[in-house]
């Protein structure tokens, strides 16, 4: 084959490829346009008090207790009324073990006051005998010599100072038979104080077996770690959370949305709500309150959710007759600008944290970097960067950037040149 042939080949196959090139789809792309602009997130949240009373199981010191009748969560109740009972078999025990400990002390204290009487009167028994001899061995001790023997007058000294020295201990016996008694009794006592207050804290325990509605509301009840409620037979602890009696006067809704979906929510920002299911029930809020860090709401899902609060009117309350527990949608307003411009994200690439978009230039799209404002879940807002009438390109496709004309040029030339090779060694 010549050299005009293969020309003539190649001029061939370029036109078959223009032509296949015609047929493609064409390119998805935006006008960009400034008018009225609202961004907001959607999620969901539930209705609960601003002001709830909370429950706990009655007692003290993590006293054990049993349900054994309750009202269903969710009911009306008044002031005063029964809200769960309980028994508490283990306390009994320890109340009447409390009780048996006081009554062995009791007799040990008898015992022993009976003990230091017996022992303080047998002292003074033996004090009382000794001051008699030791009157006697003085007046011997003192006789004339020449009225009495002499035999007797020495046994009479030597009486008189074992005497003295037996009175001596005796009262030193009595003395120390008084301060060992007190502060053995005072150890009684000690131990009949103890018992004494497990005996009134165990007694306490068990009058504190019913649970009362401090003030009128709706019973809700409160979920454990495991996620289960109290119930008939279940086996609770004093001072454990049981539930909450919210005030139905004062609610408001706390919603959770999705960390990567809540950027730039504030305190302020407008709220949407209206309860699943029933969208004509349209309530307008703002959000009073936003958590400072997102956290993970069970042990299931590694997704982390940011948490917020929006009242609800007290009218829409008493017109709508809601009540806590209720499941609401929520949709927070991120924007609501009269005149903005905003382009889909599918049309934004970020490349060192700065923006790109593709506007169309003559034929071709070009790279042009963009300032954002107010970022939704579908759509952002442009602050800088472009006009009305801009047309946006709304694929991933790289488009080089202000600057790379020249390689992206070389590297078309070399495909080219690569593709001419090809089509000579086929025709070959």
């Amino acid at each position: 084959m010549n050299r005009m042939t293969r020309r003539a080949v190649v001029l061939a196959l370029a036109m078959a490829l223009a032509a296949c090139g015609s047929d493609e789809m064409p390119v998805a792309s935006e006008t960009v346009a400034q008018g009225p602009l609202t961004i907001s997130v959607r999620g969901e949240g539930e209705l609960r008090s601003a002001k709830p009373t909370p429950l706990t199981v009655p007692g003290k010191n993590w006293a054990q207790r049993q349900v054994v009748e309750m009202v269903p969560e969710g009911s009306l109740v008044k002031k005063g009324d029964v809200l769960a009972r309980f028994v508490s078999p283990e306390g009994e025990q320890q109340l009447a073990q409390a009780m048996i400990d006081l009554q062995r002390n009791a007799l040990a204290r008898a015992a022993k006051e009976s003990g230091l009487e017996s022992t303080q009167g047998r002292v003074e028994v033996d004090l009382s005998r000794v001051a008699v001899q030791l009157g006697i061995a003085q007046r011997y001790a003192d006789a004339d010599l020449s009225t009495v023997a002499r035999n007797q007058v020495l046994d009479a000294v030597e009486d008189k100072e074992y005497l003295q020295v037996r009175q001596g201990v005796l009262q030193w016996q009595r003395d120390q038979s008084g301060v060992r008694g007190g502060a053995e009794l005072a150890v009684l006592d000690a131990q009949r104080a103890t018992f004494d207050m497990t005996a009134k804290t165990r007694r306490d325990d068990m009058d504190a077996l019913e649970l009362r509605a401090p003030n009128d509301g709706v019973l809700l009840l409160a979920a454990n770690w495991s996620g289960d409620k109290p119930m008939v037979g279940a086996n609770l602890r004093a001072g454990f959370e049981f539930g909450s009696l919210p005030d139905t006067s004062a609610m408001e809704v706390e919603i959770d949305l999705p960390q990567i979906e809540a950027q730039g929510v504030q305190a302020g920002d407008a709220v949407v709500l209206h309860p699943l299911g029933r969208p004509d029930q349209r309530i307008d809020s703002k959000l009073s309150w936003v958590a400072s860090a997102a956290k993970v709401r069970n042990r299931e899902s590694p997704v982390k959710f940011l948490s917020m609060r929006a009242p609800v009117p007290a009218a829409a309350i008493e017109r709508y007759r809601l009540i806590p527990g209720q499941r609401f949608a929520a949709s927070v307003v991120l924007l609501d600008a009269k005149e903005a411009m905003a382009v889909p994200n599918v049309a934004i690439e970020q490349r060192d944290d700065r923006h790109w978009v593709q506007v169309k230039q003559g034929g071709d799209y070009v790279a042009r970097e963009v300032t954002l404002g107010v970022r939704g879940t579908a759509r952002s807002q442009v602050v800088k960067g472009l006009k009305p009438g801009d047309q946006v390109r709304l694929s991933q496709v790289e488009v080089p950037a202000p600057g790379d004309d020249a390689d992206d040029k070389d590297k078309t030339d070399a495909e080219g040149h690569e593709a001419d090779a090809a089509a000579e060694g086929k025709t070959a």
